[in-house]
């Protein structure tokens, strides 16, 4: 599994001009299942997204974590994350999991992120969405685990 982690003054979901998900301060998360991924990564990423240290503290070193300000998860699917653009101009993306895959792995890396105590948000999986990122600093974060 691959997140890319952005850390959000604010973040929003539309499909077809309608708001599916939104938060204020916290956390936007693009997940992509890999062939092969499981509860195991989702387990490792969820406990890591849901404490890494990126937020400012009273000093201004990045010491708290989302949970640590009260903040929130926006999760969405994104199977581009394992695309391989090494040969040609158009990219290949047979690294990432069927649909029938992935779908389960992203809500129950949600769930997880929830039990983490996270208030969590969704993207609609499959769908053709619009994401606003408000990207706060900016801090954006690559996490991957095989």
């Amino acid at each position: 599994m691959r997140l890319l982690v952005q850390r959000v003054s604010a973040g929003k979901v539309s499909v077809a001009g309608r708001a599916v998900a939104e938060i204020g301060r916290g956390l936007v998360i693009l997940v992509g299942v890999g062939q092969g991924d499981g509860e195991a990564q989702a387990e490792w990423l969820a406990e890591k997204a849901a404490n890494l240290r990126i937020f400012a503290d009273a000093e201004g070193k990045t010491n708290l974590s989302v949970l640590d300000v009260g903040g929130a998860a926006l999760v969405v699917s994104q199977f581009t994350l394992y695309a391989d653009a090494q040969k040609g101009r158009r990219p290949s993306f047979t690294g990432a999991a069927l649909p029938e895959v992935a779908e389960p792995l992203v809500r129950r890396f949600a769930e997880l992120l929830a039990e983490q105590g996270l208030p969590v948000q969704m993207g609609v999986f499959g769908a053709e969405m619009q994401v606003e990122i408000h990207n706060d600093g900016p801090m954006t974060l690559w996490l991957e685990k095989g």
